[in-house]
């Protein structure tokens, strides 16, 4: 009886379908990402064509993106956290953990740009378009902060080495980019040098201060209000057994 109770009252599929679906949007913009950074253009591998590059570049894209509304979809049909469309578009504005969540609108916020000036690439020209398709890589370093910020899941060590993998993986494609542009790039050489230090250092840190340690679903501000599923108590602080659902969302935070 008990174990029936704790299942009817604990977070709903939406709940882990938000967390799903953010983490393989996460992956799918860092394949992006990196493709862009390491095989585009004229580094693309010599067993692959210019075309067959930019559209596996343009799939993971439109996958990424994909998953991120879906992502968005089910966080604001949750319920839980209390976001709402706009939440999702204006940074910063969110009730819950409102400067994690705010960076994911950030990304989002980007990554659309950088569709719809896609749409209407030859109306821009191609200079301008490029200067646009440069806050997809801004994007990313944004996407994957709110995604370590927004969740406690990243207290799992299967998580971690997620995040950690995508990391990598970013950190050597600007290097092979690098490596293979010669001398052509030493004037944004040292620029590279700095942001794959600076990026996994500030990765760390944060995660050493934050995420990683306890308390941090309170200090990110990720109370709410408990479900409609739980009785009310004039209680700020409810015990798990009194609210075994809020108890859960608050240890395993959405993406």
């Amino acid at each position: 009886m008990n174990g029936a109770l704790l299942t009817a009252s604990g977070p709903s599929p939406l709940w882990y379908a938000t967390r799903a679906s953010g983490t393989v949007s996460l992956v799918l913009l860092t394949a992006a990402v990196a493709l862009g950074i390491a095989a585009a253009g004229k580094y693309a591998p010599l067993r692959l064509g210019r075309f067959e590059v930019s559209a596996l570049h343009r799939n993971l894209s439109l996958l990424s993106l994909a998953f991120l509304g879906l992502h968005i979809v089910t966080a604001i049909t949750d319920g839980y956290a209390h976001l709402t469309w706009p939440t999702a578009f204006v940074p910063f504005v969110a009730s819950y953990r409102p400067l994690w969540v705010g960076l994911g609108a950030v990304a989002l916020d980007l990554l659309l740009a950088v569709a719809l000036t896609s749409a209407v690439r030859g109306r821009l020209g191609r200079r301008r378009w490029k200067a646009v398709h440069w806050l997809a890589y801004a994007a990313w370093p944004v996407a994957l902060f709110h995604a370590v910020g927004t969740g406690t899941d990243t207290r799992l060590s299967p998580q971690l080495a997620l995040y950690g993998a995508c990391l990598l993986t970013v950190v050597v494609a600007v290097w092979w980019r690098l490596v293979r542009a010669g001398t052509q790039a030493d004037r944004v050489r040292r620029w590279a040098t700095a942001g794959t230090l600076l990026v996994p250092a500030t990765l760390v840190a944060f995660l050493a201060a934050g995420p990683l340690q306890p308390g941090w679903a309170h200090r990110a501000g990720g109370t709410t209000q408990a479900p409609a599923t739980a009785p009310s108590t004039p209680h700020p602080s409810p015990t798990p057994q009194q609210h075994p659902q809020q108890d859960e969302h608050e240890g395993d935070d959405a993406e």
